[in-house]
Parts: structure tokens; C-alpha cells; sequence
């Protein structure tokens, strides 16, 4: 017998699912996180996963691990204390960034505050040109001094950004160098090592996400190597990634910023293999833990990848699975600010203390002290018997939120979920706006501890006419690491008209692209098996100031069918802009190259057919709904069989998350034991 675990990390529990090889018998568990004692959850859900359903520790091959740690550190600024070292001259290209405000529209819009202050960013004199030629060393002396002014304002690490370094890093790495013998106490990282693509601050903004979360993320590591090994775990532990695939715990800590949508992504790759067993094409997902409500589109079964998704209030341009991440989780804190208005997020109240109303020391009133407070929750054990519900709490810290607001408690336990929802909205409008989709079209599917807690109240308000709940909604991304394939992605900054000329830079780029992605996923990933290789190409009309992402055929480089590449990418313009030019000049800026090496899927088995039976409930309820109070049915989700039924309003508990349907709400449960919610449409 043996096991393949996936574990994911929030801000409030970590989650396990379990799948013995050969049967496709699944388990799961929740543990609550431990922040001050890193490991410690680990060792207990490992511990359970041993007394509940016999998985000894030694029968696990494999162990793939998901982490918010590094998304959680910026939304809520908690990383390290960066310095920035750059060319002379260019000290202002993370302020300036590419001057826009986050909304343009708005007159009380502002930046937001940097992750390295100006006063932490020191300019030394070198020059490389766009071609890569030195045109001026490196100021060693310079260096120096700026290395003595860094170590006296007691900062944790340095990131190198040289203007061109994706060209030529020998500055860069001259410069890291130096740091290490002047000061090597702290860490540094250079552009042209973490992403070495063209423009600055595309490569500077990258290079700091990933120092600023690096000694979190790094000691969270080495942790969960320790508490393995002190477990008697054999296997590896290999991480999820936020483009959706998987890498080994060693290239997690110098990589951090991989993993920076590590638990959205595998999420977004549970869900849309959930979904296809569902028979569900084109899905919004919303993931809402303790800490963020993450959301993405899956359109035609495919999860959307992206550069440029948002981590806080900051751009990524690692490629990933495009997830919009927000502060606003089940454990976010309401509060009103100095003229009365009520707040949710971004700050959260975590695992420790938590909630109020989970009874371990939380003082502040939270989205889930709102949702107890309001009559949802409580009605049976939660989070695998890991906490219990002192409603109590839950009211008194409501009642103190709803005297500075002048309300009763049970108005502003429905304006805090409100007032969430309504942040989850606007990023809704966003996302669409972006991808150019009509949500009538789309299902939504919650997931996480909170997700289906607010996903019927979300899909309400955007007028999503289906909602879809998996049979375990809370373990969805340890599901996604699972299933996620060994993915690594690559890029070479070519920057060359589609022309003949051009054959040879081409070529000898993607020889170095291949060669590096052999390496990687070879010897330092340790996969062995079959492996894919995916080319493709940023692409633009000369003059256009950003590109697009057009796929290519191998073959067409090593046959020198630029006819062929330059007719994929004016197909692929019209398709995006409704427009093509196709006798204007085509360049290309970068080569990109996925390998990947495929993870076995389980085999789910339908349930037997109750032929449309309507579920009985366990009992009736009482819950402030929509202004007053209801008495609304009360489900045991291990009651539900394929074919039920039954109407909202309703509330559906289970071990890993609760589910509230407002009024208006047909359900049914389908072979797979997933809850198919139905918007009727005269709700």
C-alpha cells in the first residue's frame, strides 16, 4: 500500500488530501497552522492522517506541498527589509513603474507604498548596452559605499538590478559577488538570476517580490524538510508552483517568487479537473481561506496563464496562472474607520488567535464571526473536530463593531458579509473586463473554508446563474497538487525583426532554452519520464510598445518557416484586438519554453443514482437572512447521494466547510457527489 499526499497551506489551516495508489481512495483532513512553531501543523496532520484512516508515514511516495506564505507575507507586508541596487540614474524605476494608477478614474486613488523604500535604493555607476556590451565597469568603489550605507540601516537582503542585465548578468553577478564578501550576512539576488527579461522594471519589481518573501518562505522550507524527515516520510517534498506545475523544496528557496500564487494556483488545477468530471466547460473560481479570496477564469476547461497577475498591490511577470488575489478571507477584520464607513481586510486575524468565535483568544470580529454571528455556522463540528464555535464571542465582538456603526449586530453582521462580497465583485468586473467574457455563461465554483460560505451571495450579486460546490470544497488545492504536473518555464529576450537575418539568434536561442529546461527538470527535478516541451513567442508589430503571446511549431525555427510564425501571430492580433496588419513588420522580443513531465490523475467511480430524491434535512435553523431572521433546512453533506434535491433557502455543513444558499437557489447533487446549485430566474 502507498500514498500520494498533497498538502496546501493558508493563513488559518493547512489541508491534506490523501490518495492510496492503485484503489483512488481519498482522504482528508484540516489542521490548524501554527505560525510560531513552523512544522508543527505539518507533524500533526500527518499524525491524524495516521490515526483516522491508517497512513503510516513510511507508505508516502510522494508529497506535494502548496503554501499562501509567500502571498500572504505582501499582502500583509510582512516580508524582509529590502535595499535596491541599481544603475546610476535609474534610482526612481520602481516609483515611476510604468505611470499608471492602480484605478484612473478615481481622484482619491493613490500608489501604493513601495516594498523598498527610496531612501533604501542607492544608484552606482556601470553601463551595459541593449546589445550587452560593457560600455562602463562596475564602480567597485561606488559599490562599496553603498554596501556600508545598506549594512547601517539594518537590512536583511539586497537586489541587484542593472540596466540591460538580461543581456549580459556580468554585473550583476560581479556585484552579488562583491556584496558577499563585504557583507555576508545578507542574502542578494540579481534580475538577471530570477527572471532576465526585458524592461527594468518588469525585471527589478520581479527580482524584490522575490526577496521580500524569501526568508519566510526559505525557513518555512527547510521546516517542512525537518518535520518530513523527523517523521519517518521517505518521499521528497516537491512544490506547487504559481504557474500551475510542481518543483523540488531546494529550487522553492532560491525561487520564491514561483511560488507566490503556489496554493491559488493548484487551486485553479484542482478545480478545473473537478470540473471537467462535472462536465463544466467555462468556470469562475473563488477561493477564499483565512487570509485572501482568490479568483480565475477556466474557459473551455483550460485554466488562463498569464504575466502580470496582481500579489497584493503588485504585478508578477513570472508566467502563472492567472489568479486575482484580495485581502478579504473568512478570517479578514472588520472595522470602521474615523468617519463610520465599515472595513473588511485586508488585515486578518490568521490561525492564531483567529476568529472570536473560534474561542482561541480573538478579540477582533472577522467575515466568519459575521457568518456565526448571523446563525450559519456552528451547527457541527468544523474543520475536522480542529475547532469549535463559541457564538457568544461571535456576537460580542459583532455587538462592539456594530456600536461605532450605530446598528444592530444582526444588520452589521449582514453588511459585513456584504461589504466583502462587494470587494470580491469589483474584482469579478475586473477579471471579466480583461478576458472580454459574459458570466452568464460561466459557473461558479467555491472552494477553500470560506469559499461556499459567500459563494451563492457572490453569484447573486453577478447574476452567475450556477453555482458548483465539490464534494471536499476545503481541500481543493492539496486536490490541485496532486494532480499537477513537474512544469518549469524558460525565457531568452531575442529582441530581433522576423527576418532571415534573424534565423540564427533564433535558433541559438532556443538550443540554450532547451538545454536549460533538459537540465532543470532532468537532474534537478529528478523526473524521469516522458517529457513535453512547449515553444512559444512574445510577438508585436514594430512600434508597438508590449507584446503578445503567440504559440509556435519547433519546426518552424529549425526549418525557417518565418511565414509560418509571423501568419500565427497575425491570427492570434485579430483574435485578441479584432485587428491584424499583415504587411507590417513583426518582431520578435522573447522565446518562451514550457517543459513539463505528466502526474498520473485518479479514476473517480460514480455514486449509485437516488433517482431524483429530495434530501431530507436534519433539522430547521434559525439565521438572519436578507433583514430578518429565517428558519431555513439544515443539511449534513455526507447525507447528500447522487440525484437529491432540495431548494434554498438552506445551509449545508460538512467537516471542511459550510455552505450558505440564500433564497432562490435550486440544488442537486450529481454521480460525483459535487452540489450543483441553479439561480432561478425569478430570484
Amino acid at each position: 500500500m502507498s500514498w500520494r499526499i498533497g498538502v496546501d497551506i493558508g493563513g488559518t489551516f493547512i489541508d491534506f488530501c490523501a490518495l492510496e495508489t492503485g484503489t483512488d481512495r481519498v482522504e482528508t483532513i484540516k489542521v490548524l497552522t501554527t505560525p510560531d512553531e513552523p512544522g508543527k501543523e505539518l507533524l500533526d496532520g500527518l499524525r491524524l492522517l495516521q490515526e483516522r484512516h491508517g497512513i503510516a508515514p513510511g507508505e508516502v511516495v510522494s508529497f506535494v506541498h502548496g503554501t499562501t506564505v509567500g502571498i500572504n507575507t505582501i499582502i500583509q507586508r510582512k516580508g524582509s527589509r529590502l535595499a535596491l541596487i541599481t544603475t546610476a540614474g535609474f534610482e526612481d524605476v520602481i516609483e515611476l513603474a510604468r505611470l499608471r494608477m492602480p484605478e484612473m478614474y478615481s481622484l482619491f486613488c493613490a500608489r501604493p507604498e513601495q516594498l523598498i523604500p527610496r531612501d533604501r535604493i542607492h544608484g552606482v555607476r556601470q553601463r551595459q548596452l541593449a546589445s550587452g556590451e560593457i560600455a562602463e565597469p562596475l564602480d567597485t568603489d561606488g559599490l562599496a559605499a553603498a554596501v556600508a550605507a545598506i549594512r547601517a540601516k539594518g537590512i536583511d537582503g539586497v537586489i541587484v538590478s542593472f540596466l540591460h542585465a538580461y543581456r549580459n548578468g556580468a554585473h550583476e553577478a560581479q556585484a552579488k559577488a562583491l556584496i558577499a564578501e563585504l557583507a555576508p550576512e545578507l542574502f542578494v539576488f540579481t534580475t538577471s538570476e530570477v527572471w532576465p527579461v526585458i524592461r527594468e522594471y518588469e525585471r527589478t519589481t520581479t527580482a524584490i517580490l522575490n526577496g521580500y518573501v524569501h526568508p519566510r518562505v526559505a525557513g518555512y522550507l527547510t521546516a517542512l524538510e525537518d518535520a518530513l524527515a523527523s517523521r519517518g516520510v521517505p518521499a521528497a517534498p516537491m512544490l506547487t508552483k504559481s504557474n500551475g506545475g510542481i518543483m523540488n523544496a531546494p529550487t522553492g528557496k532560491r525561487a520564491c517568487v514561483n511560488m507566490l500564487l503556489s496554493g491559488t494556483a493548484s487551486g485553479v488545477i484542482g478545480a478545473a479537473w473537478l470540473a471537467e468530471q462535472a462536465g463544466v466547460g467555462n468556470v469562475l473560481t473563488l477561493d477564499i481561506g483565512g487570509t485572501s479570496a482568490d479568483l480565475a477564469l477556466i474557459i473551455d476547461g483550460q485554466p488562463q496563464f498569464g504575466t502580470g497577475e496582481v500579489v497584493g498591490d503588485f504585478p508578477l511577470f513570472l508566467p502563472s496562472v492567472s489568479v486575482t488575489s484580495i485581502g478579504s478571507g473568512g478570517g479578514s477584520i472588520a472595522w470602521a474607520d474615523d468617519f463610520g464607513v465599515l472595513k473588511v481586510g485586508p488585515e486578518s486575524a490568521g490561525s492564531t488567535p483567529g476568529p472570536a468565535c473560534y474561542g482561541r483568544g480573538g478579540t477582533r470580529a472577522t467575515v466568519t464571526d459575521a457568518m456565526a454571528a448571523s446563525g450559519f455556522l456552528g451547527h457541527t463540528p468544523l474543520a475536522y473536530n480542529q475547532i469549535g464555535m463559541d457564538r457568544a464571542r461571535a456576537d460580542a465582538v459583532i455587538g462592539e463593531v456594530a456600536g461605532r456603526l450605530d446598528q444592530t449586530p444582526q444588520a452589521t453582521a449582514e453588511a459585513i458579509i456584504a461589504v466583502a462580497v462587494s470587494e470580491m465583485f469589483v474584482e469579478v468586473n475586473k477579471l471579466v473586463a480583461r478576458y472580454g467574457v459574459d458570466l452568464r455563461d460561466f459557473t461558479l465554483m467555491p472552494f477553500g473554508g470560506a469559499g461556499p460560505m459567500l459563494g451563492c451571495f457572490l453569484a447573486r450579486e453577478l447574476g452567475i446563474p450556477r453555482v458548483l460546490v465539490p464534494h471536499r470544497p476545503g481541500v481543493v488545492s492539496a486536490l490541485g497538487g496532486l494532480i499537477a504536473d513537474v512544469k518549469g518555464d524558460f525565457i531568452q529576450t531575442v529582441f530581433a525583426a522576423a527576418v532571415p537575418d534573424a534565423l540564427p539568434l533564433l535558433r541559438e536561442a532556443l538550443a540554450k532554452l532547451k538545454a536549460d529546461g533538459l537540465a532543470w527538470i532532468r537532474p534537478d527535478q529528478g523526473f524521469d519520464g516522458p517529457v513535453v516541451e512547449t515553444l512559444s513567442a512574445d510577438m508585436r508589430y514594430h512600434g508597438q510598445s508590449f507584446e503578445i503571446e503567440v504559440s509556435l511549431d519547433e519546426a518552424w525555427l529549425r526549418d525557417g518557416d518565418l511565414a509560418a510564425m509571423t501568419a500565427a501571430f497575425h491570427r492570434q492580433h485579430l483574435a485578441i484586438y479584432d485587428f491584424n496588419d499583415v504587411g507590417a513588420e513583426v518582431q520578435i522580443v522573447n522565446l518562451r519554453l514550457v517543459v513539463s513531465g505528466a502526474t498520473p490523475r485518479p479514476r473517480p467511480a460514480a455514486t449509485a443514482d437516488q433517482r431524483a430524491a429530495m434530501a431530507t434535512p436534519a433539522r430547521r435553523i434559525e439565521v438572519w437572512l436578507d433583514g430578518a431572521t429565517r428558519e431555513v433546512d439544515l443539511h449534513h453533506r455526507d447525507a447528500l447521494r447522487n440525484g437529491h434535491r432540495f431548494s434554498g433557502p438552506a445551509v449545508v455543513a460538512q467537516q471542511d466547510t459550510t455552505i450558505c444558499i440564500p433564497e432562490g437557489f435550486d440544488a442537486e447533487v450529481d454521480a460525483h457527489l459535487n452540489l450543483h446549485l441553479i439561480l432561478r430566474s425569478e430570484a
